[in-house]
């Protein structure tokens, strides 16, 4: 359970957003200058402004923040596990779309109890939208309130979803999940970046989002962002979140059940699950 008093939520919130500030000015000097990217796997790329981006936030959170921090370029550092409450650091998701010169890309910095989302801020650059929320308080873009939709029929609901790095090799790949849930919404919408999708979820932009097999770095800040605007976050298949495993489903609350059932009888797998809970 989250021990932090909300005046120092308030003040960790404030540190995430400095320091993702700091990065978004950093990383955004390299967008459309054709920044140089290695491999980290055949379709998975890396760039320098990812790894020093990176070493910025880390740089800032530790200087104000006892809390150890896990990122997606650096992995652990000093020792950091998943347990307590842990910083979790994506200086781009979406980096793909940052080297192509797509705008949909953000920094994501969250902040996580164990299994518990408590905050997160996520800062767009190209878009020039920052999110954040605190479970519990509020969720805002661009400093106004921000809430997820009010939309009760799947028929109506604009979804935004992702397909696994593996995904020409791996059976589980999402496919059969897209084509049968493009005939029963109104509209999917793929556009590269895990953090950003949840954000558009919590402003109400998007009615749900789902994608399987993330990393805590993806999801840690935009599911905090999701809660504290009224959404739900659980697996796809409806079960509590896996932090390893990495199923993914946020909506508003009405559509929450009826997308995760659809869903379930498309997945091959779902592994027992360690819980994230909606506080």
């Amino acid at each position: 359970m989250n021990t932090l008093s909300l005046p120092e939520l308030r003040s960790m919130l404030q540190l995430a957003t400095e320091a993702a500030r700091e990065a978004a000015n950093y990383i955004q000097t390299g967008f459309r200058k054709n920044p140089l990217a290695h491999h980290k796997g055949p379709i998975d790329l890396v760039t320098d402004y990812d790894k020093e981006g990176e070493l910025l936030i880390k740089a800032h959170l530790q200087a104000h923040s006892s809390f150890p921090i896990i990122g997606e370029e650096h992995g652990r550092f000093e020792g950091t596990t998943e347990t307590g409450t842990v910083w979790y650091v994506d200086p781009i998701d979406g980096t793909s779309n940052f080297v192509h010169g797509h705008p949909f890309y953000g920094v994501s910095i969250g902040l996580m109890e164990g299994n518990i989302p408590i905050l997160g801020v996520v800062i767009a650059p190209s878009l020039a939208i920052e999110w954040a929320g605190i479970v519990g308080d509020q969720a805002t873009r661009n400093g106004s309130k921000a809430q997820v939709s009010s939309t009760q029929e799947l028929s109506q609901a604009m979804l935004a979803t992702g397909f696994p790095h593996e995904r020409a090799t791996h059976p589980d790949n999402s496919f059969d999940a897209f084509c049968e849930m493009k005939n029963q919404c109104q509209a999917i919408r793929r556009c590269g970046s895990t953090a950003i999708d949840l954000c558009l979820v919590a402003d109400g932009t998007y009615d749900g989002y789902w994608e399987r097999k993330l990393k805590p770095w993806d999801f840690a800040a935009g599911i905090a962002i999701v809660i504290a605007g009224g959404g739900k976050v659980a697996s796809y298949t409806g079960k509590e979140i896996n932090i390893q495993e990495g199923h993914i489903l946020a909506s508003n609350p009405f559509l929450h059940h009826v997308i995760a059932n659809t869903l379930k009888p498309l997945t091959l797998s779902d592994s027992p699950p360690v819980p994230i809970r909606n506080r």
